[in-house]
């Protein structure tokens, strides 16, 4: 964050301070405030002893500020050496950043540990933790492994895996981990009676809830490969989607409820030309005619009986495949044509649940909520992180934004509670977490968008100050590059180190290292890509890169980052032209796609614009006229049909000319420089 305002020093503390109605409140305030103590602990005195969740924002803030006047980054939240210990590296006898540096120095050891705290039990073991180097290095080879089979074996199936609750409704289900198998275990058997084969793509497009998670351990337990579409893209872009995988089948619901609102869904499907589609209800009825070769959801699963193995038959036998084969494809959009079809083995999963061990110390019986949905690697990671981790997961059916949401959170008792910064912001406007209990949370996170600093010390006093952990990754690296720790001092916004097992440089425009460029994440990286469907994997993550300072092997990632002083990261954004809108990565070419063929548009570029205050960008489109360029509302209209209704245009902006290189190329670059000078 940038320097405290003048308003928030000591001086306007003070003032905010005189405010506090309690005398007795106001004297330990304002002798906290000036004791001659360090910051630090000053700071911890305040924040976990003196300062309540219901206090205004504004006195937060101010003594925040005064605090740690003229320290920037500055820590908000700090572990106590007790917390250190209780952690799952802690437990370990290691600090963090020793483990960190054996992590990268000492892979075969690292991983090691983790499979053994993770408590997988592969089918057949690895002939070695790691073989050869830079691009061509292969992670456990010989191990064979079902990634949704590890979830289940050797575990308690006694202990609560899932907690839900359908936004409207009042009781929170629970699900034990031997119910979800059996239920999982029901849709593998239905998929084999409809014949899938090893391989067989099939793919999911609706909501993430508790029929989602179970269908998607399924597909991976039957041998399929689940094919991840979110359920808010158009029928082109689903269709789109289907198409590069080569999908066998979808799963679906007829329509999505948002509180009164009924969206469609299964039409979007039958626009698309899907698949054979198997329809849930949204209610107690499917709501819509089904096209010839479509079934209901009960007629997928007659003749299927979930409890099998209890009544004495024999149990299910997930299909187990090399670990490097396919388990998911997920899709990432690209700077140019379709988006990027990126599939996850059945090892990519271990990456997010280790991201889950090491950086958001999930613990047995822990409580993990992230509102997301399968079409984002977050869905994906949400499932894997929990269970792997002998967590719960903890979904809401309905608006994450809302007030209703953040009362589940307290009722679910959840513990490690994900963000979308725009989420956030939402919750503070409409002042959703108002008088609700939210101490049982041990850590946020936050991914998808830059957050804004003051938003998410909003945030970490919701729950008496607990830490927030940002971290950024990619699709293609099943997890974080980069993030935070409950080991480390955290300060809001920022990121306080590599992931676990990871190294990266940052590089300047001639490709040398320094401390605000272009990431270059050093290979190999567990859990990251080794083929795409509809690319050149070489070419698009490896030709072209620099070595690293010591002759690494660089990976291509596309952000930008700004290594601070005390060891701390600050995003600056893509550097290639993709961008992040509601937490959904999408190309700017797939933008312009979708509003150039409109009316008065002879030039067209997307740009996303950083508000000066931080917090999620916001879509610009610059316009080159023909005639009356188009309204906002009409390229909102245009993108909403084409692509995402969840992408918004803020702006329209119309130029004489768009800024091209010698060879061409827009530069997007120069007209966000040019939109923010405009104020």
């Amino acid at each position: 964050m940038s320097e405290p305002p003048p308003s928030l020093a000591a001086d306007g503390a003070d003032a905010i301070v005189a405010h506090v109605a309690d005398p007795g409140r106001r004297a330990e305030l304002t002798a906290a405030l000036e004791s001659p103590h360090p910051p630090a602990e000053r700071w911890r005195r305040l924040s976990r002893e003196l300062l309540r969740p219901d206090d205004a924002h504004d006195l937060h803030a101010a003594l925040y500020a005064a605090v740690w006047a003229g320290v920037s980054p500055a820590p908000a939240w700090a572990p106590t050496e007790r917390e250190v210990a209780e952690t799952n590296i802690g437990r370990l006898g290691l600090d963090f950043p020793a483990l960190h540096r054996r992590s990268v120095s000492d892979p075969g050891w690292f991983w090691s540990t983790v499979l053994t705290a993770l408590e997988i039990k592969p089918e057949t073991a690895a002939e070695a933790v790691l073989t050869g180097a830079g691009e061509h290095a292969e992670w456990f080879p010989g191990m064979r492994l079902n990634a949704a089979a590890a979830c289940f074996t050797g575990r308690d199936p006694d202990r609560i895996a899932l907690i839900s609750r359908r936004q409207g409704e009042s009781r929170v289900q629970k699900i034990t981990l031997g119910e979800l198998r059996a239920r999982a275990e029901q849709v593998a058997r239905a998929l084999r009676m409809l014949g899938i084969q090893p391989g067989d793509p099939w793919a999911i497009a609706m909501p993430m809830s508790a029929d989602s998670v179970w269908i998607y351990l399924g597909i991976v337990l039957a041998g399929g490969v689940v094919v991840s579409i979110a359920d808010s893209f158009s029928a082109a872009e689903i269709a789109t989607r289907l198409r590069i995988a080569g999908a066998k089948g979808i799963f679906t619901q007829d329509v999505i409820l948002r509180g009164p609102k009924r969206l469609p869904l299964y039409a979007r499907i039958r626009a698309a030309e899907a698949p054979q589609a198997v329809v849930l209800p949204a209610g107690q009825h499917v709501a819509d005619e089904l096209r010839e070769g479509d079934v209901t959801w009960a007629a997928f699963v007659d003749g299927t009986d979930h409890n099998e193995d209890r009544n004495g038959r024999q149990p299910f036998a997930a299909h187990v495949p090399d670990a490097h084969a396919p388990s998911n494809i997920l899709f990432s959009s690209g700077t140019t044509g379709e988006p990027k079809a990126i599939p996850w083995t059945h090892l990519t999963p271990l990456k997010a649940a280790a991201d889950g061990w090491a950086h958001h110390d999930i613990q047995r019986d822990h409580v993990v909520a992230w509102p997301t949905n399968l079409g984002w690697m977050m869905g994906p990671w949400l499932i894997y992180a929990s269970l792997l981790n002998n967590a719960a997961i903890a979904l809401f059916e309905g608006d994450p934004s809302s007030a209703e949401f953040c009362r589940f959170v307290q009722d679910a008792k959840v513990t490690m509670l994900g963000v979308v910064p725009s989420l956030v912001r939402a919750w503070r406007h409409h002042g959703a977490t108002h008088r609700l209990d939210w101490s049982s949370i041990r850590c946020f996170s936050s991914t998808g968008e830059a957050s804004n600093a003051d938003d998410m010390l909003w945030l970490m006093a919701r729950a008496g100050y607990k830490p927030v952990i940002e971290y950024c990754g990619g699709t293609e690296i099943g997890g974080g590059y980069i993030t935070g720790s409950r080991l480390q001092p955290q300060a809001p916004s920022t990121f306080s180190t590599p992931a676990i097992g990871c190294r990266i440089v940052l590089l300047d425009e001639d490709g040398a290292a320094c401390d605000e460029g272009e990431v270059g994440l050093v290979a190999p990286l567990f859990g990251s890509s080794q083929t795409l469907l509809n690319r050149d994997h070489h070419r698009v993550y490896f030709e072209g890169m620099p070595q690293g300072p010591d002759g690494e092997t660089l990976r291509r990632h596309g952000d930008r980052m700004k290594h601070l002083g005390g060891g701390y990261y600050r995003a600056q954004g893509r550097a290639d032209d993709a961008m992040n809108l509601g937490g959904i990565k999408v190309s700017a070419a797939e933008l312009e796609r979708a509003c150039s063929g409109l009316d008065g548009v002879r030039e067209l570029a997307a740009i996303a614009h950083d508000a000066p205050d931080g917090g999620p960008s916001e879509l610009v489109m610059v316009v080159v006229a023909e005639g009356e360029p188009p309204s906002r509302e009409v390229m909102q209209r245009a993108i909403r049909e084409q692509l995402n209704p969840l992408f918004k245009v803020a702006d329209v902006w119309v130029v004489d000319a768009l800024p091209r290189t010698a060879s061409g190329k827009v530069m997007r670059r120069v007209l966000r420089a040019q939109y923010a000078e405009r104020g």
